[in-house]
């Protein structure tokens, strides 16, 4: 499993030009399922998320969590995370878990987030989205399962 957060004071998913989701301040979360993801693997990544000091406290230093500033995360689903651009011009996808499984774990992520309190939005699952955000920091983090 792959997750590429973003920090935002707000966000939001569109399809065919009109608003499907949006949040105020919190997490923009890219997620991508690869071969050989389980259940597991997403309750890592939401344990994860969930608790990794990202925002700033009174004094300035990143010592609060999401739970803490209480803020909302938007969760979108992102094949292209698995990209392997090395050989060639055109990158390859093979690594992605099939349409059915990442689907599952998609959810289920979604579902362990919302589950540790987390209030989550969606994208839409195999659907052109246009993403919208204001990255606060900028503060992005990238997460690979297979470096854990």
């Amino acid at each position: 499993m792959r997750a590429l957060l973003q920090r935002v004071t707000e966000a939001s998913v569109s399809l065919e030009g009109e608003v499907f989701s949006q949040i105020g301040p919190g997490l923009v979360v890219l997620v991508c399922t690869e071969k050989g993801d389980d259940e597991a693997a997403a309750d890592y990544f939401a344990r994860k998320i969930t608790n990794m000091r990202l925002f700033a406290d009174g004094d300035g230093k990143t010592n609060l969590s999401i739970l803490d500033v209480g803020g909302e995360a938007l969760v979108i689903s992102q094949f292209t995370l698995a990209a392997d651009w090395r050989k060639g011009n055109r990158p390859g996808f093979s690594a992605a878990a099939d349409p059915e499984t990442a689907q599952r774990l998609y959810k289920y992520l979604c579902q362990r987030l919302a589950g540790e309190g987390v209030p989550v939005m969606t994208g839409k699952f195999r659907s052109h989205m246009a993403v919208s955000l204001v990255n606060d920091g900028p503060m992005t983090i990238w997460m690979d399962g297979a470096e854990k």
